[in-house]
């Protein structure tokens, strides 16, 4: 028993399309173009043998894999797909590229920030210092006279005494 119409395989080949035709999933009618690329590089029987020695549930990739295979080899035929897959290695090298370079400029950006804030807390530990100084300066400043006069005095005159009474003049 045949399909109503005939895969795009089976009608390359001008046969009739067996039921169990394995060609028929991956090679519709709708597309003839795919499987004339496909027979074009592999032929007829390489496909039909790929594809049954696949469990069923790969075939539908194999058949995926040699159209591509088959189009990039008709569209370039000295480099078929491997120019491809070189485009795409020197795309992924680039990237690779680009990134280590953002990288790169991420850990400088990160390394200024955080020197700059290392130097904004010197600078304001500096302020505080300096304006704890200015605050002692202005408290001893803004006593005009001795806030202990008599202590000091007393003190001055015990020593001068004791210089005296021993014989001793400094």
């Amino acid at each position: 028993m045949s399909h109503s119409t005939r895969c795009a395989a089976c009608k390359s080949l001008r046969r009739r399309c067996p039921k169990d035709c394995v060609l028929a999933p991956y090679f519709p009618p709708t597309n003839p173009q795919r499987y004339a690329c496909v027979h074009k590089i592999f032929g007829a029987s390489n496909t039909t043998k790929m594809l049954e020695q696949l469990p069923v549930h790969l075939r539908a990739v194999a058949a995926d894999c040699m159209s591509f295979e088959a189009s990039a080899h008709v569209e370039d035929t000295v480099y078929g797909s491997v120019r491809i897959i070189s485009q795409l290695q020197e795309q992924i090298i680039e990237a690779q590229s680009e990134l280590v370079k953002t990288k790169g400029e991420k850990a400088f950006h990160n390394a200024q920030q955080q020197l700059q804030q290392q130097q904004m807390q010197q600078l304001q530990m500096i302020h505080a210092i300096a304006q704890e100084g200015e605050d002692q300066h202005s408290w001893l400043s803004s006593s005009q006279h001795d806030p202990f006069p008599n202590i000091n005095q007393q003190l001055l005159e015990d020593y001068n005494y004791s210089n005296n009474f021993f014989g001793f003049e400094f």
